[in-house]
């Protein structure tokens, strides 16, 4: 038979609003207690029904996960990564492509749902802060990524992508390269990874040049090699180092520096951003910025669980960590 909660509660020595206690992650229960009762988890092989605490605490026991593209590397790892967390909550996930337009992320916020949400975690482009002090206050939102700013009035779960884009460049500096080209997302310029670029480089008393700093106009691969290529097509001198804000720009720089002549890393090196499953698969692979994925899903289900209308929003930082590989330390 399946082991209940009063199994666990006899087997523990305890009451069973202890093992209850336990089972959902109340903070006061003793350490030793809580040990004991996991371990009887454990021998019994005890698994808390979910339909029903769902019901108990008036919950549906469904949250959504949207982001702006499902098919991109990056956020189908994330994905991955927030089912693994989803399942120790006791949530399925809904997920919902938006492709970064700002009507659809509004309307996940504001138009009714098939079935009650017990809330959302999105990966906003378009959203506003009037959008989200907007919404209902009573539905739990968290948002990921570096277009949420203090601004959005809601729980933000992100890295320090200015950090991350300073310790990016300082590792380029590091090798001796001096003529660092940044490739910026889209049209933007006051991206917060190009800022760290700007941080590392004012760091080492070495002139910003803007005229180096290309906007893409895009986020693929293609934009940056046709980026970066029209730009050294137009005579200019290659630099001796590339930091691309993705790493599908990484990519695509490294295309148009190939298709050139140009050696990576002997002649430029290069960093990306965001270490998507690709990197270890092109050739030379790619040095990148690895946000802890794992944290992030957790964090921000743990913020969503954790959200009570009313609160004020909380921000939290997952770690990151630069992974180098043939494309600035080459082959070994």
């Amino acid at each position: 038979m399946r082991p209940r909660l009063t199994d666990v509660a006899e087997a523990a020595g305890v009451s069973m609003k202890t093992v209850s206690n336990v089972v959902n992650g109340a903070e006061h229960v003793r350490e030793e207690t809580r040990k004991r009762v996991l371990a009887a988890i454990d021998k019994l092989g005890y698994r808390p029904n979910i339909a029903a605490r769902n019901l108990a605490q008036g919950r549906s026991g469904v949250i959504a996960l949207a982001v702006p593209q499902l098919d991109r590397p990056y956020f189908a790892s994330l994905a991955a990564r927030v089912l693994d967390e989803a399942e120790s909550f006791g949530w399925i996930v809904q997920f919902h492509q938006t492709g970064g337009r700002r009507e659809a992320e509004l309307a996940l916020l504001t138009e009714r749902h098939p079935a009650r949400l017990d809330g959302i975690v999105m990966s906003p482009l378009g959203l506003t802060p009037e959008d989200v002090q907007g919404r209902d206050p009573a539905l739990p939102l968290v948002l990921l990524g570096e277009k949420a700013g203090p601004e959005h009035h809601a729980d933000h779960v992100g890295i320090d992508n200015r950090d991350a884009g300073r310790v990016a460049t300082e590792h380029l500096l590091s090798l001796g390269r001096r003529k660092v080209m940044a490739l910026a997302p889209g049209p933007r310029m006051d991206d917060q990874r190009i800022n760290g670029y700007r941080d590392a480089l004012a760091a080492a008393g070495l002139p910003v040049d803007e005229d180096i700093v290309l906007p893409t106009g895009g986020l693929r691969g293609q934009d940056a090699e046709r980026t970066l290529g029209e730009w050294l097509d137009a005579g200019h001198q290659a630099p001796d180092a590339v930091f691309a804000a993705t790493d599908w720009l990484a990519m695509g720089a490294i295309r148009a520096l190939v298709l050139r002549g140009l050696r990576v890393p002997q002649d430029v090196a290069v960093v990306g951003f965001d270490d998507i499953p690709y990197d270890l698969a092109t050739l030379p692979t790619l040095t990148t910025v690895a946000p802890d994925r794992v944290a992030i899903a957790r964090l921000a289900l743990e913020a969503l669980r954790d959200q009570r209308p009313g609160g004020e929003p909380v921000r939290k930082q997952a770690p990151f960590r630069l992974l180098i590989r043939e494309s600035t330390a080459g082959r070994t």
